[in-house]
Order: structure tokens, then sequence, then C-alpha cells
């Protein structure tokens, strides 16, 4: 029951009904998001392929639970900006090979604020739940433990929700300066280990139904 009355409220959304008359302009737009996925690779080269997991995995966690094909659309451009506001922290922080001290985590923390700060003036993304939301809110948890606000449960928009999901299972799969990279099954394991205290469990149940199919895709792209 709390599956069909969440998406009738992300359907009666502000940015649902403003993306409805939205057409050609969302090409132009996922065009030029390539482009800033390309910057922030060039400045951290553990990041390669990490916005086009997050964007896809995130695109078919939202089909799945019903959501309009165009709103699916603004979830994956979402999926590629997370992480925008990385272009403008250190890069020695981003591709530092050991744990970082408290100033570094509190700078790698801001990275949310920083691209809501950036892309803000975009109207397109606008509104509540809309794409600027999702960036601002993708590292707050279910338990509320999350960043920047400590947001819990529904409290967090659900395109954040989903991109939450999406960006873990990626950054689990894919080699950091830091550490070699967890097999699918693991990141899976991990997925469910944090069912009602880090994710949104009625999303974790989704993701596990398209584990495989997502496997399937994501293969060629992990290092």
């Amino acid at each position: 029951m709390r599956n069909r009355v969440c998406l009738i409220n992300v359907l009666n959304e502000p940015w649902i009904c403003e993306i409805q008359k939205c057409t050609s302009i969302v090409v132009t737009v996922h065009q030029v998001i390539e482009v800033f996925t390309k910057l922030i690779e060039n400045i951290d080269k553990y990041t390669k392929n990490h916005s086009e997991i997050v964007a896809v995995v995130s695109y078919i966690i939202a089909l799945r639970i019903g959501l309009p094909a165009k709103a699916c659309d603004f979830i994956h451009l979402a999926g590629h900006l997370h992480d925008v506001g990385k272009l403008t922290l250190p890069k020695k922080i981003l591709i530092k090979p050991g744990p970082l001290d408290k100033q570094e985590w509190e700078l790698i923390k801001s990275h949310p604020k920083i691209g809501f700060d950036l892309l803000s003036p975009v109207k397109l993304f606008q509104g509540q739940g809309g794409v600027l939301e999702m960036i601002l809110y993708h590292h707050e948890r279910w338990d509320g433990k999350g960043y920047p606000f400590g947001l819990k449960g529904e409290e967090i928009p659900l395109g954040a929700r989903i991109i939450s999901i999406a960006d873990a299972f990626s950054a689990m799969v894919c080699e950091r300066p830091y550490r070699k990279p967890l097999s699918f099954d693991e990141a899976l394991e991990e997925i469910k280990k944090g069912a009602g205290t880090q994710f949104d469990p009625m999303l974790v149940g989704i993701f596990v139904n398209i584990y495989e199919e997502i496997t399937n895709w994501a293969m060629g792209l992990v290092s």
C-alpha cells in the first residue's frame, strides 16, 4: 500500500507536472550533462563510468516502480549530475589512496550542496523533488544518519532515494584509490544489509528483483 501512496504523491509533485511539457529540450540537456560527466572523469579517473552506471541503474529502478517515462528521464539526468559538485574539490582529495582526515571528509561531504548551488539557476531542474533536490539529498539515509541535513524516510525525495542505491552499488563495484572493487554479488549483499537503515527498503526490494538485469548491463563498464 505504501508503494501506491508513494507513487501518487510523486505524480502530484510540481517537477513532474513541469516536465510533462518538455520534449526535445531534454535531449539537449542530456548532451550538455555528458560534457560535465567527462569533466569529472578527467579530474578523477576512478569515477570513469560511475555516473553512467548511476544514471542507468536509477532509470531502471524508476521505471520498475511505475514512474512516468519523462520522470524517469529526469532521474537519469540527476544520476549523471549527482557528483557535479566534485568539480570544485581539490584533485588530491578525490584521488587520495588512503583514509581522509576530518577536514578532507568535510570537504567531500560538501559536494551535494555545491552541485545544488552550481545548477540552481536551471529552471528545468527546480521544483520539489526535482533534479536539484535529487543532487542535494542523494547522500541522505533512510535512518536519518546521512548528510547534508539528516533527512530520514520519506522526507528524502524519491529520486534521491533511488540514486542513493544506484550510487552505492556503482561505488562498490568500481575500483577506488583506497580499495579494490567488490564483486556484483558482494555489492548486492551490502545493499540488502542497508535496507531500512541506509536505503528505502521498498526500493531495495526493487533493486533485488532487477539485479540480474543490472549486472548483465553493467558487466562491461566496471574495472
